[in-house]
């Protein structure tokens, strides 16, 4: 590797070189990573701690905001840090580091929203028959597969990279290590790396994508026959998957689902979903859920109660 690799490090040139600018995003990315943290860690922490939120759906969902917690720290430190700093650098191992632990819980991540469209699919499609389907050893194994999918997603996204030759300019136009903007600093035709990195990335977001849409047609088919107030408790509790989904899937798509060039927008679009995305999850799960607002009441009042002790 070291006759094809020359390039020992990478430069970001980051969101702007506005040096006021870039202050103005250091307070800003500051407290919206720091609200990130600790939103998702509360959800995790309401989860865990609350008897009333033991059902498979809630179980789904504190894993989703533990991976939400560290799918942001794999970009967002850094971005921070490089926002005070006059060289933006990155070791050649520290950006393929980066470059695999993004999508490795990034692909988690779009497991564990498809299987809990499915949870959802059962819990109205078959309510009799819930509690046998979705038990805690299927919890668990659907959840172990999610996390081995992100695994072998992931690491063919590196591997691909990793054996394309380094041997010239070394300045990324982004904030992170991501595989589309490596393929442009490639000393090689990459043509058919950038087809292969298509169809690994978009072609699992789109799949995804539509197996999501397809089980919320079923679920909608479904809810025909049920009464207005049926429908509605349904509708309420799939509604903030489906927003979280559109979140997530929808700039994944545009990113990884077309050919291998980067376009200006894509920083832009790549804060969206590092940075935005794992912001709004705990806030639109525990606005638009009345049991997880209850627990967290619970949980804040029995913090209270301790202290005062």
């Amino acid at each position: 590797m070291a006759n094809t690799h020359n390039v020992s490090e990478f430069i970001f040139l980051g969101l702007s070189p506005n040096q006021g600018v870039q202050r103005v995003c250091f307070v800003i990315f500051l407290l919206l990573y720091t609200a990130i943290v600790l939103g998702n860690f509360l959800i995790v922490l309401t989860v865990m701690s609350s008897r009333s939120l033991g059902s498979p759906m809630y179980f789904f969902l504190s894993y989703l905001s533990f991976v939400e917690i560290f799918y942001s720290s794999t970009t967002v430190p850094k971005l921070i840090s490089d926002l005070l700093a006059e060289r933006k650098a990155i070791s050649l191992w520290g950006c393929m580091t980066q470059l695999f632990f993004m999508h490795f819980f990034a692909g988690t991540e779009i497991f564990l929203l498809t299987m809990m469209a499915y949870d959802r699919y059962v819990a109205i499609c078959k309510p009799l028959n819930y509690t046998t389907i979705m038990n805690r050893q299927v919890c668990a194994v659907l959840v172990g597969t999610a996390w081995v999918g992100g695994f072998v997603h992931s690491i063919s996204q590196v591997l691909l990279i990793f054996h394309l030759p380094f041997c010239g300019p070394n300045v990324i136009d982004h904030y992170f290590c991501d595989v589309l903007p490596l393929l442009k600093l490639a000393c090689s035709d990459t043509f058919r790396i950038g087809l292969l990195i298509v169809a690994n990335g978009g072609t699992l977001s789109v799949i995804s994508f539509v197996v999501l849409l397809a089980s919320y047609v079923v679920i909608l088919l479904h809810l025909r026959n049920r009464s207005s107030e049926g429908r509605r408790k349904a509708l309420s509790t799939c509604g903030s998957h489906v927003t979280v989904v559109i979140l997530f899937f929808g700039p994944c798509v545009f990113i990884y689902l077309r050919p291998s060039a980067t376009l200006t927008v894509d920083k832009m679009v790549a804060v969206f979903y590092t940075v935005v995305t794992p912001l709004l999850n705990p806030v639109i799960y525990s606005l638009r859920n009345a049991e997880v607002k209850k627990a967290m009441k619970r949980l804040w009042i029995r913090t209270m109660k301790l202290d005062e002790k």
